[in-house]
């Protein structure tokens, strides 16, 4: 890819978590500078999300996720992947283990039934493959040795770095380009406005700059799953404002989208 200098990519993740974080990210995509949405393809909400953008001109990718909702695969299968009443085991259960229990065999089962859930709602193969929420390296590995089977984009986290909390100047391949990743949600006292304007002004000029956003309302379901909620519909606001679109024009920062690595 040519010409990388002041080229970003903005990504929304978590459609399918719930009908409000969908209609939060539609509103980001339809009004706003979402071009590369996340599928969450397990949820009970997955085919209310892919109705309301399957059709528009955008990148999805495989958001796959272990860690909240019930899984696609028979649970018998995967038993170190849930907990007694069969559903995923949640993302604080891998940050506070001392042992990895995760069986790499398993997880590779759960992203297989995932992969083909979404080419069942898609009537493709993702854009791009990703992974969601927990800092786990089987599941990184799992995730890794999948996207190279299939020949799949794969869109992994800076090597040894947890994806909710990235270092300065982490950085991915993706199709021999450098991609810088950025993600703020998570941060204290975050604002979206300060943390996007800080980015903008620290673009590298050897790759691509990439945040990752969460756009999203709140439901009674998000607010009793997520730790994540007043930065969702923050984002919202702030990927929606034409005043920031009309600013990143007038400094010629180029949005693209997965489809363009």
């Amino acid at each position: 890819m040519d010409n990388l200098k002041k080229t970003i990519l903005f990504r929304a993740d978590d459609l399918g978590y719930s009908e409000a974080v969908n209609y939060g990210i539609e509103k980001s995509v339809k009004e706003g500078m979402i071009q590369s949405v996340g599928v969450m393809v397990n949820m009970p909400a997955t085919e209310h999300g892919v109705r309301l953008l399957k059709e528009e001109p955008i990148a999805f990718s495989l958001h796959t996720n272990i860690c909240v909702g019930k899984p696609i695969s028979p649970i018998e299968k995967i038993p170190t992947l849930v907990d007694d009443k069969g559903n995923f085991r949640k993302s604080s259960d891998y940050r506070n283990s001392e042992i990895d229990s995760l069986s790499k065999d398993e997880v590779l089962i759960e992203i297989e039934a995932q992969f083909k859930k979404f080419i069942e709602l898609f009537g493709r193969v993702p854009d791009y493959f990703e992974g969601h929420a927990i800092s786990n390296k089987i599941f990184f590995e799992a995730l890794e040795q999948f996207s190279k089977e299939h020949n799949l984009k794969y869109s992994g986290v800076p090597m040894d770095a947890d994806p909710n909390s990235l270092p300065t100047d982490s950085s991915i391949n993706i199709n021999d380009n450098k991609v810088y990743m950025w993600m703020g949600a998570m941060e204290k006292d975050y604002d979206p406005y300060k943390f996007v304007e800080s980015v903008l002004n620290n673009l590298h000029d050897d790759g691509v700059d990439m945040i990752v956003f969460h756009p999203g309302y709140l439901d009674h379901f998000i607010l009793n799953n997520s730790s994540l909620l007043v930065p969702r519909v923050e984002e919202v606001e702030y990927l929606t404002d034409k005043d920031v679109q009309d600013e990143m024009d007038r400094l010629g920062i180029v949005q693209i989208n997965y489809n363009d690595l």
